[in-house]
């Protein structure tokens, strides 16, 4: 309990064998950021940051507690059953409003996959665990090994420079569990999948099942190439148009009474004429509701320093 509410602790602890002290001094490095960067973010889609607390070697995170648990329970209890088409777009959208506002503050997350979305009591889904984000500007791509290699970009995975596509990366990674109902490359070990994924270009095959329209903003999002991935802005709308044409007539469409044949340039075409990409500090608008947070930055935000309790 926290002022009155029930919250959740995450508590971060150096083991007593922490021998000349550099783990205690990544821990702490890594709890400070944490702590900087989820303190400064307000959104629905992003969990609510509440106070910290730092006494060597103990440090805590404090934020709302999500009673639904993880996505990735969620996914479980489903026991690899398919979600139906307008839940799946519903759990999308709020991931990727989500990812949309955290991009807009400049802002990678690195570590995107079911575990580390929770659920709220309205079934909305809330973004957390961001103890490897990062400053775009700041993020070292020399890092050991951030992220969870089932879902990391083929750059990070190789330690080559990278930017916030990485998360657009991994988003591709969950709409491809939301539609197959199981962990991607679910028969090897993450280091085998890490492998494939580099040397082999693999992709987890599709199920039949998925809508084209579907199966091609999956495969844009996992790309090779990070500059061919859309922006969250762009995913946002896309998954907005799929949402009103699945609720006119079943169908994924981003464009009424026209059909495309090759659903993959469809959406390309369609996404280049949302207008150019824009920067993560840039206006950006979270969601045609007026429920969801509008970033309106134009500049970088400065840091503010931490207040710890």
């Amino acid at each position: 309990m926290y002022n009155g509410d029930s919250v959740a602790v995450k508590i971060i602890r150096v083991p007593d064998e922490d021998e000349g002290g550099a783990l205690a001094t990544r821990l702490e490095k890594q709890f400070v950021s944490e702590v900087t960067l989820l303190s400064r973010l307000q959104h629905r889609n992003v969990i609510k940051f509440l106070a910290a607390c730092r006494k060597p070697p103990v440090y805590c995170v404090i934020t709302e507690y999500l009673s639904e648990g993880s996505l990735r329970a969620y996914l479980h209890k489903l026991e690899c059953k398919s979600l139906p088409m307008g839940r799946l777009i519903q759990i999308a959208l709020d991931i990727a409003r989500g990812l949309e506002y955290i991009h807009s503050q400049g802002i990678i997350h690195r570590d995107l996959k079911p575990e580390n979305i929770l659920i709220d009591e309205e079934s909305h889904m809330k973004i957390a665990d961001f103890g490897i984000a990062c400053e775009e500007a700041y993020c070292d791509a020399l890092i050991d090994d951030p992220g969870t290699y089932r879902w990391m970009a083929p750059e990070m995975i190789k330690h080559k420079s990278y930017g916030r596509k990485v998360d657009v990366y991994s988003f591709g990674l969950i709409l491809w569990e939301l539609v197959a109902g199981t962990i991607p490359y679910e028969e090897m070990n993450p280091i085998q999948a890490a492998f494939a994924v580099v040397n082999k270009n693999l992709r987890p095959v599709i199920p039949g099942n998925c809508p084209p329209a579907m199966k091609a903003l999956i495969e844009q999002c996992w790309c090779l190439q990070s500059e061919k991935r859309p922006e969250f802005w762009q995913i946002v709308k896309v998954l907005e148009q799929f949402e009103a044409s699945f609720a006119r007539d079943g169908t994924l469409k981003l464009v009424p009474n026209q059909n495309f044949h090759d659903h993959k340039k469809g959406l390309i075409h369609w996404i280049q004429k949302l207008g150019p990409a824009q920067s993560p500090n840039s206006t950006s608008t979270a969601s045609s509701s007026s429920s969801y947070t509008t970033a309106t930055t134009t500049t970088t935000l400065p840091v503010p320093k931490p207040k710890f309790s």
